[in-house]
């Protein structure tokens, strides 16, 4: 681990924020155009560039400078968690958690839950230095951050919480699948993995989300019912909206209809109320019901599983050449060892740090379908060119080509606000033509 280089990196990653450090302004400060453009007169890619060209230099200097640098932060994130788990397996560190365990007990499914604490804990502590840049001091040096050092280390213990709990129970029925499965345990670990995401889709959104945000009905009938009418007609059959407090973290717009089996509910943040026009918040919520209509969260599931059974492959075939190559230091028996979960880990991050851009394409797939949707369902095309404005605020308006397809989990603001226009163009009759 090149540990003088990434802190030189990250020393001039911090320097170059330091250059922006005056409070954002948002597309919701700036005015859009008045009145919109026509884009059935002057063509979509003209009308785009009307929206693009309303927000200032220094906004987009800015957003092109904070999505840029998340490049980088994906590469030193990668290097620093590989950098931690070889330091557990070469410094014995992990083989000396095991023996722990088994001195305190001798139930295998318990030696696993407790090496697991001791794990993720070595491992936090270990992060907590990029951890505490990534997630605060560059959130709030972009003005993106809401919240003061204490409320988001308290949010950080709550995610080291969940990570002991939930974490321990796959760990522990992960490794009791191991012990049992002999030539097939990889076949085995990608069904309890794809089991415990499923798990995940399930559960968050009622169970794990109200542990860091609170959740309330939507009460302003003006906002509320329009939404309910929007969902009904697509098939929705939705009682409630949910709003929830996401402006005591930062002043990013979000909303979504998530959760599966049973408990869906749709939900917008406070920032997206406050920030947006009644337009914007139609066209984001045609979006996030885009998502629901078409089974999003299933196939998602499903192209995530086959990600994890070709990554536990990869682990199949990588795992036993290494262990038994460093046996002797790292001390670990076998893939049914708990000390061997740091080379497990390792195996894994490389393969889908590999695999990041197929991984980007196939969520940025799913986002123009609900774009698409979103537009046909909500019919507010300059609604949601203005919440591309104002996702704006973090996420780079213009990337190039290749840009885009490898780092881009979302479509770009550029792409979404010609999607609107085209749409705009074809559906709704041209406006402001001179009569002949």
């Amino acid at each position: 681990m090149p540990t003088r280089r990434l802190a030189l990196a990250i020393a001039r990653s911090l320097m170059f924020a330091l250059v922006f450090t005056a409070p954002v302004r948002s597309a919701a400060d700036q005015r859009l155009p008045v009145p919109p453009p026509d884009p059935a007169a002057i063509g979509a890619a003209a009308a785009a560039e009307v929206y693009l060209n309303s927000l200032s230099s220094e906004q987009k200097v800015r957003s092109d400078a904070y999505f840029e640098g998340n490049y980088w932060l994906t590469l030193w994130n990668f290097l620093w968690s590989s950098a931690v788990l070889l330091v557990l397996l070469h410094g014995g560190w992990s083989a000396r958690l095991r023996q722990t365990a088994a001195r305190i007990t001798r139930r295998p499914m318990l030696q696993a839950t407790l090496y697991w604490v001791g794990f993720i804990t070595v491992a936090t502590v270990l992060s907590f230095p990029l951890t505490v840049y990534a997630g605060y001091i560059r959130e709030h040096q972009y003005g993106l951050a809401t919240q003061d050092f204490g409320g988001w280390f308290g949010d950080q213990l709550k995610s080291f919480g969940l990570s002991v709990v939930m974490g321990g129970a796959l760990v522990a029925v992960l490794y009791a699948v191991l012990r049992r499965s002999g030539r097939t345990w990889w076949v085995w670990a990608s069904v309890v993995t794809s089991a415990f995401l499923a798990l995940m889709f399930t559960v968050g959104p009622v169970y794990i989300d109200p542990i860091f945000n609170t959740y309330r009905p939507l009460r302003d009938e003006a906002v509320r019912q329009p939404i309910l009418r929007l969902a009904r007609a697509n098939g929705i059959d939705a009682t409630e909206v949910w709003e929830m407090d996401a402006s005591k973290q930062s002043t990013r717009i979000s909303a979504n209809v998530s959760g599966m089996f049973g408990t869906e509910r749709i939900t917008l943040n406070d920032n997206l109320l406050k920030r947006g026009s009644p337009e914007a918040v139609q066209a984001v919520m045609g979006h996030e019901m885009g998502h629901y209509v078409l089974n999003h969260a299933y196939k998602m599931l499903l192209s995530f599983s086959v990600v994890v059974v070709i990554g536990f492959a990869v682990i199949g075939w990588t795992y036993p050449r290494l262990a038994e190559r460093h046996r002797a230091r790292w001390g670990v028996e076998g893939v049914a060892d708990p000390a061997g979960l740091p080379l497990l880990a390792l195996i894994l991050g490389a393969y889908l740090f590999v695999l990041t851009p197929v991984i980007n394409t196939i969520v940025r797939t799913n986002e123009y379908e609900a774009d698409v949707f979103g537009l046909n369902a909500a019919r507010q095309p300059d609604g949601f060119a203005e919440a591309a404005l104002l996702v704006s605020d973090y996420r780079k308006l213009r990337p190039g080509p290749w840009e885009e397809a490898i780092f881009f989990d979302h479509p770009s603001g550029r792409t979404r606000i010609f999607t609107a226009m085209r749409w705009k163009a074809e559906q709704i009759p041209a406006q402001n033509r001179p009569a002949k």
